[in-house]
């Protein structure tokens, strides 16, 4: 029996009550049907917010689980995009791990005419092809056109 790939799923929906009960769930479902172990940091590793130092502790944890993932997954919704999760992408960029992007926000946030944001948030996909790592819809992410399924069955 392979060993699950593990993703890390970087994303701000852990700060609304409402998106932490009703879109992070089918996200997190969305990722574990295509045979992977989602690694979400909400979950992982808020779960002490009282003692004086837990700020530096979880975003510690926070990094370190990117260093020990497989993968990223991050939601780049917003204009800008989430901080913390920007920070997550460039650490996962640099290290050199497989990135997929998630947006579901029509907005546009863009400094070209190729990408929908920031061209450097691109840069941890490839040059052709980069849409295949890109999904705008929880629906896309099972999707065998997209990248995330052969790499999960790699």
């Amino acid at each position: 029996m392979t060993k699950k790939k593990i993703i890390y799923l970087a994303n701000p929906y852990g700060f609304s009550e409402q998106q932490r009960e009703i879109v992070l769930p089918a996200l997190v479902k969305a990722l574990e049907v295509v045979g992977l172990e989602v690694w979400e940091p909400f979950e992982r590793n808020n779960q002490d917010t009282v003692s004086s130092d837990w700020a530096y502790r979880i975003g510690q944890k926070d990094k370190q689980d990117v260093f020990d993932a497989d993968a990223i997954f991050a939601v780049v919704n917003g204009v800008p995009p989430d901080e913390g999760v920007m920070i997550e992408l460039g650490i996962a960029i640099a290290l050199g791990k497989p990135t997929f992007l998630f947006r579901d926000d029509f907005r546009r946030a863009v400094d070209s005419d190729v990408y929908p944001l920031n061209l450097m948030i691109f840069s941890g996909l490839p040059r052709i092809g980069w849409e295949r790592y890109y999904f705008t819809s929880i629906n896309e992410i099972a999707s065998p056109d997209k990248a995330l399924v052969g790499w999960a069955k790699e």
